[in-house]
């Protein structure tokens, strides 16, 4: 029992132990799981992760007292652009702390801002990387710009100042330009999310190109914009994507994939407007070779028309003796062609007459001798001749009967004899 120690003399102990045998200060690489800002000071949890599984194998408590933060904080902001996130690959220097109430902790003092920077170039190769692998890295830029691009869907913070600056200039252009905002978190770690969803927004609707601006504000956290999901969705949008999201560092991903980066949310507006007043200058200038070469066309006919006036004296006498000339000619013609066939008629008729006084005496005794003949047969049978015979015809309403059968009782008949007819009844 007198080897028996309280907990703070025991924490005492080893926190003399550590001050003894860890008095001087490490680096050490880490990834950041947890940052926070409390009351001027960071806190962070560090892990180290497996190369193969992705499970944490080493964990630790970090802190950055507010004297050394304000100074660590705005370097490293100022040289990567970025704040500390979670998720990040740091290299932090650090000293051992324990404390008897609240245990060990890693003091930061220092932050390598390059070796993050390393970090963030590897991991945008690799974004890159893949990006060119799925053959998606170029698309946006192949998109056509749509000649009347004024129908805008706009990506951005709803009270970003940029985002009035960028309304205002559109507005002020004296173009008809439609802008429609689809609100977004640009800024942390929702960025990613926030902005694909507002593309799958905009998907289904009928505008001309999306425009997604950042101004205001700090230029640091950008990670949001270097992520992979949101690379392949604005890489593969089937609109033309124009970025300014206002900072000076090397562009980021979003920027490499997009059809246009500019710096500022106003470039923007400038490079909509610059490509609206294009349009029209090339509109207006077809506008006017139109109306000067209608103005050439029209004087070259009029041109025309005064050569013709000045001709068509000349052409019509021309004209005019070629037809009386033809007329003449046509009118020979016909009186040759007349007398011709008149000469012709005349010798037929004189041959004709010719004949005729050789064949008409001879056909003249031939039809008098048909005559003689058709006389003869006639009166042959003539039926008074058979009447004289003894022969008689009865008629029944005026037509010969040549069988009883045609007779029935009550029919009134006449009998035709040589000399006298008699009616009577069949009974």
């Amino acid at each position: 029992m007198d080897n028996t120690l309280t907990l703070y003399e025991l924490n005492s102990l080893v926190r003399e132990v550590i001050e003894t045998e860890m008095a001087r200060e490490y680096w050490v690489e880490a990834e950041l799981s947890e940052v926070r800002e409390s009351r001027g000071h960071c806190y962070m949890e560090l892990v180290q992760k497996d190369e193969f599984s992705n499970t944490p194998i080493a964990k630790a408590s970090a802190k950055c007292w507010r004297s050394s933060w304000v100074m660590i904080q705005p370097h490293f902001e100022r040289i990567t652009g970025q704040r500390l996130h979670t998720g990040m690959k740091a290299r932090l220097k650090v000293y051992a702390q324990f404390h008897e109430a609240f245990g060990f902790s890693w003091i930061v003092t220092d932050i390598d801002p390059n070796y993050t920077l390393g970090d963030m170039a590897r991991r945008r190769q690799e974004i890159i990387a893949q990006l060119k692998k799925e053959g998606i890295f170029d698309l946006q830029r192949e998109l056509p710009m749509p000649s009347f691009c004024l129908n805008i869907a706009v990506i951005s913070s709803e009270t970003a100042a940029g985002y009035g600056d960028f309304c205002h200039q559109l507005a002020d252009s004296g173009f008809a330009f439609q802008v429609k905002l689809f609100p977004a978190v640009m800024q942390g770690e929702q960025v990613e999310e926030s902005i694909i969803q507002a593309l799958n927004s905009i998907y289904s609707r009928p505008f001309d190109c999306v425009v997604i601006i950042r101004g205001g504000g700090a230029t640091s956290d950008m990670s949001g914009f270097d992520t992979l999901a949101l690379a392949e969705n604005v890489a593969q949008f089937p609109l033309p994507i124009i970025t300014g999201i206002g900072h000076d560092r090397d562009e980021c991903i979003l920027d490499m994939v997009s059809h246009v980066r500019v710096k500022t949310p106003t470039a923007a507006a400038a490079f909509l407007i610059d490509h609206a007043q294009q349009v029209l200058d090339r509109i207006e200038d077809a506008e006017n070779r139109l109306v000067h070469t209608t103005q050439l066309r029209i004087s070259s006919l009029k041109s025309q028309l005064s050569n013709l006036a000045i001709r068509i004296p000349t052409l019509f006498s021309l004209a005019k003796t070629r037809q009386e000339t033809r007329l003449q000619q046509a009118d020979i013609r016909l009186s040759a062609a007349i007398n011709k066939q008149v000469e012709q008629a005349r010798i037929k008729i004189t041959l004709l007459q010719s004949r005729c006084a050789t064949i008409a005496p001879q056909r003249l005794l031939n039809e008098q001798h048909r005559l003689a003949l058709i006389e003869q047969r006639t009166e042959s049978l003539d039926p008074q001749l058979l009447l004289k015979r003894g022969y008689s015809i009865t008629l029944l309403n005026g037509k010969a009967v040549r069988k009883a059968s045609e007779l029935k009782k009550g029919d009134e008949i006449d009998t035709l004899f040589a000399q006298g007819t008699i009616k009577s009844v069949v009974k």
